[in-house]
């Protein structure tokens, strides 16, 4: 495995992980020690901006990864990777650009909020799929 596949894999580590580490541990501590809902709701809004950004890096990070510069692919991307990258980075998009308005206005928080946990889950099964099909053996 070469620099740019190991590089590869710590991007999707790194998107994963830092998905994990927000939905399933920042935001809840959030909730439940804030003092109040309001002062949680708002900061996990940073926080899940913060995430899009990682996301939106981490995947431009594996699409330049995954080409050399005479066009030759340098990972095995018939696996569907690159699929995913693209799926993942758009719901982050989707999440930073047209859901977290919505929500930061008050608009009908129940759909947006419904909207931004599917963006967030999209992301998350993107980001896990793609570090599996880098991290299996025989990937390079």
């Amino acid at each position: 495995m070469d620099w740019k596949q190991r590089l590869a894999v710590l991007a999707a580590a790194l998107w994963w992980g830092s998905l994990c580490a927000i939905g399933f541990l920042a935001v809840p501590l959030l909730f439940a020690n804030a003092s109040s809902p309001a002062v949680a709701g708002s900061l996990a809004g940073k926080l899940f901006s913060a995430e899009s950004w990682v996301g939106l890096g981490c995947g431009l990070v594996l699409l330049m990864g995954a080409r050399q510069r005479d066009g030759t692919a340098t990972m095995d991307w018939a696996s569907g990777a690159v699929v995913y990258v693209l799926l993942g980075m758009l719901a982050a998009l989707l999440q930073e650009f047209a859901i977290a308005p919505h929500i930061l206005a008050r608009q009908d928080l129940r759909f947006w909020h419904t909207a931004g946990t599917a963006a967030f889950a999209v992301q998350w099964l993107c980001a896990l799929v793609v570090l599996w099909k880098l991290s299996r053996p025989g990937s390079s």
